[in-house]
């Protein structure tokens, strides 16, 4: 994506900008001169870097907005002095005033003050109207520099945030993105009114698993294993790594019906075929499920949720294993027996 520059200015003002700002290559310009139309643009698409003609209305009450902004603290805000008092007041009381209108409006909310020449006004030898516009692109050049340090920040924020919910083993979401994806999960099904579930569920007896094979057996179970969940699953579920062989799955729009299909599908598909570790080791695994549906009294946190579901896994593992239970129904494999609890 191509840096983005907002100027906030008149046309007469653009006319006065080095060519590199008018005829860009290296990123894109718009140009807008309402106030309440640059406020909109860049709360929908937040320019990298704002150019600001001070002598336009509203220009201050766009560097002060900018400044009350805390999530468009990355903008870089240029601000172009080109008010004819201003100027004159320089003129006439030296670099003392100057530095007190730079820090005003640095105060303001800009990130750089530039006192901007006109080219049209003939008191301005060239050298002078060059060094401005060298000025300006010094300044551009540390916007450009600023925004695209922010970028790569915000990449590698991603990357990191990606690898702190996910589980380097299995490569499913793990307990952190739980503990933020199910109060989300929660709050859209109370707000839209649509059914949530969830389903824990236990490698039974995997201790032994890794007692006669190893860990790396043990891992390759687990990888294995999650590899079938996520070819069994609907789009919208979401598996998660809770800790060692348990799993969570939020069940999105779905019912306590559902979901006891969905375990019972799952059920299946891990005890009917061995997992095969290498031409000559297949082991046979099961699980145990336990399922829960949101209720109108479940707290936003999901905890709530989470252990009903729990306690209904436990009871499939005090039951003997290799089932489902859930609130309303408890499914044995391969024999289904439903009865209402």
């Amino acid at each position: 994506m191509n840096i983005s520059i907002l100027v906030f200015g008149k046309n007469n003002f653009i006319a006065t900008l080095p060519d590199q700002i008018r005829y860009p290559t290296a990123f894109s310009v718009e140009v807008i001169d309402n106030l309440n139309q640059a406020v909109s643009r860049i709360q929908i698409t937040p320019p990298d870097i704002i150019l600001v003609q001070a002598s336009l209305d509203g220009s201050m009450e766009l560097c002060s907005w900018l400044k009350d902004q805390t999530k468009l603290s990355c903008i870089y805000c240029i601000l172009f002095e080109d008010r004819l008092q201003q100027l004159t007041d320089r003129n006439m009381y030296g670099w003392q005033s100057e530095l007190e209108m730079s820090a005003a409006a640095l105060k303001q909310g800009a990130d750089a003050y530039i006192w901007h020449l006109i080219e049209e006004k003939t008191d301005h030898s060239l050298a002078e109207l060059t060094a401005n516009h060298g000025l300006i692109l010094a300044q551009l050049t540390v916007g450009l520099q600023i925004a695209q340090r922010y970028r790569d920040l915000i990449q590698t924020n991603d990357m990191l945030s990606a690898i702190a919910l996910t589980d380097s083993l299995t490569e499913l979401n793990n307990r952190r993105a739980l503990q933020w994806e199910l109060p989300r999960q929660i709050k859209r099904a109370k707000t839209q009114k649509t059914s949530l579930s969830l389903i824990i569920l236990d490698i039974d007896h995997f201790k032994k698993v890794n007692d006669t094979h190893g860990h790396l057996i043990g891992d390759r179970i687990l990888q294995l294993l999650c590899q079938r969940l996520r070819y069994n699953l609907r789009c919208q579920d979401i598996p998660f790594r809770y800790g060692g062989e348990e799993f969570v799955i939020l069940l999105a729009n779905a019912t306590d019906e559902e979901a006891v299909v969905v375990a019972r599908r799952l059920n299946q598909v891990v005890s009917e075929e061995p997992f095969s570790l290498s031409n000559k080791l297949t082991i046979n695994i099961t699980i145990s499920l336990g399922t829960a549906c949101l209720k109108a009294e479940d707290d936003d946190q999901g905890e709530s949720l989470l252990h009903r579901a729990d306690q209904c896994l436990l009871q499939a593992k005090t039951a003997g294993r290799n089932r489902v239970i859930a609130s309303n129904y408890l499914c044995h494999v391969p024999h289904l027996k439903v009865v209402s609890s």
